[in-house]
C-alpha cells in the first residue's frame, strides 16, 4: 500500500509495533518499517490493515487521524472513518491490490512482490478454505508482473536461522497431545526461547507443523507474554471452527487461524481451551454425520 501511495507522489511511513520476522526481513521495503509503540506525528491519515479493532495494532496514538479500516477478519469492529471490510479475500492482499488497480497504479514488480507475499503467507501456502479463484488470478497476475514464485518461497520458507530451527525442535518435542489424539498443545515461554538461541519471531510458522500428522484436527500455542499472560495461536482443519473460540477469549481471526491473549495459570488455561476445541471437533463431526444421513 505504501508503495502504491508513492507512485501516486504521496509520502507515508509504515509504522509496526513489532519487528517483522527474520525471514521476511530480505524483501524490499521490509527493514525500514518503523517499529513503535506509538505515532506522535502528525499525518492526513492512518490505514490499518488486518486488525479487527484499533487496539490490536498494539500502536497508540492512531485515533488522532482520519482512520482507514482495511480488513478480512470475521468480528472486525468497523471502527475507521472508513471502513472496507471483505470476509471473502483469503488474504488483506488481495484487497490491497483491488485498491492499487482501482487507483490506477501500475503493478510494479515491488508491489506485485508484497502483493503475491502477503497472499502466500497469510493462507497458510495456499491451505486454508477461504481461497477462491480470485486468489489464483491475483496471483497469476503478479507472476506476469515479474514475481519469481520459487525465489519468494526460498526467502520465507528457506532463510532459516540456527537458533529457529533449535527452536522448533525444542517447543515440538514438549508438544502434548489431548486424549483423543486430535487436538496439539504447544507451550513456549522466555526461558525455553533463550535455552534454544532463538526468539519468539523465529516461532513464525511453527504452529502449522502439527497439522500435518493426519490425525491431528487443531493445534494451540501458548506463548508466555509475561507473567500469567498468555498470547494464544489456533490452527485447524477442515470445519472446525476455531474462529468462534478465539472470539469467547475477545480474540479474532478465520475458522481454521485464529488467536487471543488470556491470563491465568498455564494448566487450566490448556484444560479450558482444550475442552472447547474438543466441543468444536464434536460439533463438526456431528454436522458431518448428519449430512451423511
Amino acid at each position: 500500500m505504501g508503495y502504491a501511495l508513492r507512485e501516486m507522489g504521496k509520502a507515508f511511513d509504515v509504522v509496526n509495533a513489532d519487528p517483522a520476522p527474520g525471514p521476511l526481513m530480505q524483501f524490499p521495503g521490509v527493514p525500514e518499517i518503523r517499529i513503535a509503540p506509538a505515532v506522535e506525528d502528525d499525518f492526513d491519515a492512518a490505514i490499518i490493515m488486518e486488525c479487527g479493532d484499533l487496539a490490536r495494532t498494539g500502536v497508540s496514538g492512531l485515533d488522532r487521524f482520519p482512520v482507514i479500516n482495511i480488513d478480512h477478519h470475521p468480528g472486525n469492529t468497523a471502527y475507521g472513518s472508513l471502513n472496507w471490510f471483505d470476509a471473502s479475500a483469503a488474504a488483506c492482499g488481495e484487497m490491497v491490490f483491488e485498491l492499487v488497480r482501482a487507483l490506477g497504479v501500475p503493478l510494479t514488480p515491488v508491489i506485485a512482490t508484497h502483493v503475491y507475499l502477503a497472499i502466500l503467507t497469510d493462507t497458510g501456502s495456499f491451505h486454508y478454505s477461504n481461497i477462491s479463484p480470485r486468489t489464483f488470478d491475483i496471483c497469476r497476475e503478479c507472476l506476469e508482473a515479474g514475481v519469481d514464485p520459487l525465489l519468494v518461497a526460498r526467502n520465507v520458507y528457506d532463510s532459516n536461522n540456527m537458533g529457529r530451527l533449535k527452536l522448533f525442535g525444542t517447543v515440538l518435542s514438549a508438544m502434548q497431545l489431548d486424549v483423543t489424539g486430535r487436538i496439539a498443545i504447544v507451550y513456549l515461554d522466555h526461558e525455553m526461547a533463550r535455552a534454544a538461541g532463538g526468539t519468539y519471531e523465529d516461532t513464525e510458522g511453527l504452529i502449522n507443523l502439527p497439522l500435518t500428522v493426519k490425525e491431528i484436527q487443531a493445534v494451540v500455542f501458548f506463548k508466555q507474554s509475561e507473567g500469567e499472560e498468555y498470547r494464544v495461536s489456533m490452527r485447524s482443519k477442515g470445519e472446525v471452527d476455531i474462529g468462534a473460540v478465539a472470539k469467547e477469549f475477545n480474540g479474532g481471526g478465520h475458522k481454521n487461524a485464529a488467536g487471543c491473549t488470556v491470563r491465568g495459570g498455564i494448566d487450566a488455561l490448556q484444560k479450558m481451551f482444550i475442552e472447547k476445541i474438543e466441543r468444536a471437533i464434536e460439533s463438526q463431526n456431528g454436522r458431518m454425520a448428519g449430512f451423511e444421513h
